[in-house]
């Protein structure tokens, strides 16, 4: 399973088609994290500053239509996907959970 944070806006504004976030424009890919701890530590340090909710999708990598690479970013391997997220591909969505000063502490399944 391949992990994906997305605010909650950005990811409800086209349901009916697979969700193209600006990376995948302006750098030919999808950020993805590999597990729990390193979405919580991507949050913390890229997202603090965003408001409203921020959700994490959980991929199922079978599912997805486009070439997914491991890729080297500042000595760690991360999974990038060279394409959108297709909406079948989604196995659970979970909530990040933020303490008062913006910083992620941790995921929770979104009711």
């Amino acid at each position: 399973m391949l992990l994906h944070l997305v605010p909650l806006d950005d990811w409800s504004a086209g349901p009916d088609r697979p969700y193209a976030p600006p990376s995948l424009a302006e750098e030919g890919f999808t950020h993805c994290s590999p597990d729990a701890a390193t979405a919580l530590a991507i949050a913390d340090a890229y997202y603090r500053d965003v408001p409203g909710t921020l959700l994490v999708l959980v991929l199922d990598e079978a599912r997805l239509g486009a070439e997914v690479r491991w890729e080297e970013s500042r000595g760690v391997l991360f999974p990038h996907l060279y394409g959108p997220v297709e909406r079948e591909a989604v196995t659970e969505v979970l909530e990040v959970r933020r303490d008062a000063d913006g910083r992620a502490r941790e995921l929770v399944p979104r009711s």
